[in-house]
């Protein structure tokens, strides 16, 4: 993909941040609103965007890419548990607050953000990696993540001793595994289904960016710049680990469309979840908000420049 089309999709996505921005500042979306929309977005567009790539028809990646997927989705997450524990006391985060930047670290905007963006700036097969990295996301989160959660002080007995596992059967992942399940047996649905999935789909991006721009015109992002440890984060997280991940995977000569997927899952900002799951549970979320509100509007920046100058020298 040309960096000239990166730019251009890139510009797209910035110029649906800032109407959700002027929406918020207007008053057009209150909290409950973006609540509500979120929930939409999570539970109902997100997952038919996941189906509709793979109907899309531009795909044509085999079983032993989905295989290959797997493993690096495997290999991504293994690494980023290890990461989770270094990465705050390289940046020298108190004890009771290491937790907070182990979930950044893990868990970032893989489906919100990654999937809509690699819809619109990667090739075809590329949404294959990215959607075998939302699976082992959602798997990891509700055990691992709430493991890593339920260790502060303050967390509610009760959420730390409820069973996890169900929280796994939600819409992403189970629309996921069944886009996978096409994928493999090569599935054609019926017109009808196939085209509302399509239409459905295709209101993600819109969606997910705008809230985004609410999400930042509503965070205090002007104290947020203030914490050194979050410039360390990004440093660290979202612009050397990609850079290594493509340099690593080039040596070892994994496809280029694999290769920059995987770029674009290291690269992009802090996630959501986390943060709405610390508060649940009462816990103090500075610094998850303020990881979410810098490293979103830094991620536009950053992955525009990674995936433009990786997709200028992987794809020629």
């Amino acid at each position: 993909m040309s960096l000239s089309v990166i730019l251009q999709q890139m510009g797209v996505i910035c110029i649906l941040v800032a109407i959700g921005i002027y929406l918020q500042k207007k008053g057009v979306v209150d909290t409950l609103t973006s609540k509500k929309l979120s929930a939409i977005v999570v539970d109902v567009c997100n997952p038919a965007l996941i189906m509709a790539s793979i109907l899309s028809g531009g795909i044509t990646a085999t079983h032993e890419d989905l295989l290959i997927a797997a493993g690096l989705g495997a290999a991504f997450y293994a690494l980023l548990i290890i990461l989770g524990f270094i990465i705050p006391r390289i940046l020298r985060a108190a004890p009771d607050k290491r937790r907070f930047y182990n979930l950044m670290t893990v868990y970032t905007n893989t489906g919100f953000l990654g999937i809509p963006v690699a819809r619109a700036i990667l090739p075809a097969n590329a949404i294959l990696y990215v959607i075998v990295i939302n699976i082992f996301y959602s798997l990891l989160f509700y055990t691992h993540g709430l493991t890593i959660l339920g260790k502060g002080k303050n967390a509610d007995a009760s959420v730390k001793t409820k069973n996890p596992l169900l929280n796994v059967i939600n819409p992403g992942t189970v629309m996921a595994i069944l886009s996978l399940i096409v994928f493999w047996y090569k599935i054609e649905l019926p017109p009808l289904v196939s085209n509302t999935i399509q239409y459905v789909g295709n209101a993600t991006v819109f969606l997910s960016m705008a809230l985004l721009g609410v999400s930042i015109a509503r965070s205090k992002i002007a104290e947020s710049v203030k914490d050194a440890r979050i410039w360390g984060y990004v440093a660290l997280r979202m612009i050397l680990l990609p850079i290594v991940i493509v340099f690593v995977m080039k040596a070892l000569s994994f496809d280029p469309v694999a290769t920059l997927a995987m770029c674009l899952m290291a690269a992009v900002p802090v996630g959501n979840l986390p943060m709405i799951q610390a508060e649940k549970i009462g816990e103090d979320t500075t610094i998850l908000s303020s990881g979410v509100a810098v490293t979103t509007v830094v991620s536009i920046g950053t992955i525009t420049i990674l995936t433009s100058i990786f997709s200028a020298w992987l794809l020629g």
